[in-house]
C-alpha cells in the first residue's frame, strides 16, 4: 500500500451521492434474489456481476429497476440502509444523504408509514452500531412524470422520516420536459416545508438541464453536473456561486456518459475553480466504493494528498450537516494533511 493509499484510507468521508436501493451489496441482493426468483434477478454470484455490466443508461435503469422490485418488505429497506452503513463505516465514512425514491416502494405496495418506520429505524441503528449518521434525500424517478412528482411529495409532507433532508429528482434526464411544471411546483412546495433541493442534472443530457435544476428547481447541489463544460456561461456562474456538483466517476463511465475514465471531466472541473465533491452513486453496481473513488479521482487528476483532502472538506461543506459537526470533521480532515513545507 502506498503512502497515498493509506492517506485515504483514513481520511474521514461524508458520501453525498448515493442511492439506497443502488447501494446494496451483491450478497444482500443474492439473497433477496433467492428469496424473489420471479423479479428476474440472477441469483448466483457470476450471473449477477454479468447482469451489471450496462450498454447505456436506460439499461442500467432497468436492471435497477428489477432489483428495486425485490424490496418487498419494510424490514428490506432497514437492511439496505444498515449495509450502507457498514460498508461506510469500514472506509471511514461518517455521514451520508442517502437517495430513497418513496415512489418505486409505493409501486410494490410498500405502505408510507411502513416504509418510514424502516428509514427511521435504521438511521439510528447505523448511528448506534456503526458510528454512521444518516440522513434521506427523497428522490422524483423523472421518467415517471407527474404521478411520481406527486407521490413522492406526498410521502415528503405527511409521512417523512426524522432524517429527512432533501428533495431530488433523478432517473432519465431526457423524459423530464413534459412534466417541467410540475417537478417545479413539486421542489417549490418541498422548499416550502423546509427541504433542501438536490436534483440530478447534466448526467446523460446537455447543460440546458444544468440550468433547469438551477433556474426552476433552485437546486443547492446538483448530481453529476459533467456535462456543465459545454457551456461557458454556465461553468462563469457555477465558478462564480460556488454551487457545488456532486461527480461520480465511475458511475458515470459505467453508464456509458464517458467513454473511458482516463476521459472523465473531473481533471478540467478542478481545473475551472468549480467546486466538487466525491461520491459513489450505486456502488456495487459498478464495483466501487467511496474510497475507490478518491483514488480515482488522484489517478485521473493527479491529485496529491492536499487536493484530496480539499475534496473531503468540500463534501462536508456542501452537506446538511450542523455547522458544529461540519467544523469538527474538517478539524480531523486538517489534521491528516502534511502542513507546506
Amino acid at each position: 500500500m502506498t503512502t497515498l493509499d493509506a492517506f485515504i484510507d483514513a481520511l474521514p468521508k461524508v458520501e453525498l451521492h448515493v442511492h439506497l436501493v443502488g447501494s446494496a451489496s451483491v450478497e444482500t441482493v443474492l439473497e433477496l434474489a433467492r428469496r424473489h426468483p420471479d423479479r428476474g434477478v440472477p441469483t448466483g454470484e457470476r450471473e449477477l456481476r454479468a447482469f451489471y455490466t450496462f450498454t447505456d443508461f436506460p439499461h442500467f435503469a432497468r436492471v435497477y429497476s428489477k432489483v428495486n422490485s425485490l424490496v418487498r418488505e419494510p424490514e428490506d429497506v432497514h437492511t439496505l440502509v444498515t449495509g450502507l452503513a457498514k460498508d461506510l463505516a469500514g472506509q471511514n465514512g461518517r455521514y451520508a444523504e442517502l437517495q430513497v425514491t418513496p415512489y418505486a416502494h409505493w409501486r410494490m405496495g410498500l405502505p408510507m408509514r411502513a416504509v418510514t418506520e424502516a428509514l427511521d429505524l435504521a438511521a439510528a441503528r447505523s448511528f448506534e452500531e456503526y458510528g454512521v449518521r444518516m440522513a434521506y434525500i427523497f428522490d422524483i424517478p423523472g421518467e415517471y412524470g407527474e404521478e411520481a412528482a406527486t407521490i413522492t411529495l406526498k410521502h415528503a409532507l405527511e409521512e417523512p422520516p426524522k432524517a429527512l433532508t432533501g428533495f431530488g429528482l433523478a432517473g432519465i434526464e431526457q423524459s423530464r420536459p413534459p412534466y417541467r411544471q410540475a417537478f417545479r411546483a413539486a421542489f417549490a412546495a418541498a422548499r416550502a416545508a423546509g427541504l433542501h433541493s438536490v436534483p440530478h442534472g447534466g448526467e446523460m443530457t446537455g447543460p440546458e438541464t444544468i440550468w433547469e435544476v438551477i433556474e426552476g428547481l433552485h437546486a443547492e447541489r446538483v448530481g453529476h453536473g459533467i456535462s456543465c463544460l459545454g457551456d461557458d456561461r454556465l461553468v462563469a456562474h457555477l465558478r462564480e456561486t460556488q454551487l457545488p456538483l456532486d461527480v461520480c466517476p465511475t458511475s458515470n463511465v459505467c453508464t456509458g456518459q464517458v467513454a473511458a475514465i482516463a476521459e472523465h471531466p473531473l481533471p478540467r472541473l478542478l481545473e475551472e475553480g468549480l467546486f466538487v465533491t466525491i461520491n459513489s452513486d450505486d456502488p456495487p453496481m459498478f464495483a466501487t466504493t467511496l474510497t475507490e473513488e478518491y483514488r480515482v479521482a488522484a489517478r485521473v487528476a493527479g491529485l496529491d494528498e492536499a487536493g484530496l483532502a480539499r475534496l473531503a472538506a468540500n463534501a462536508v461543506s456542501a452537506s446538511f450537516l450542523p455547522e458544529a459537526d461540519k467544523r469538527a470533521l474538517k478539524a480531523e480532515i486538517g489534521a491528516l494533511t502534511p502542513s507546506p513545507a
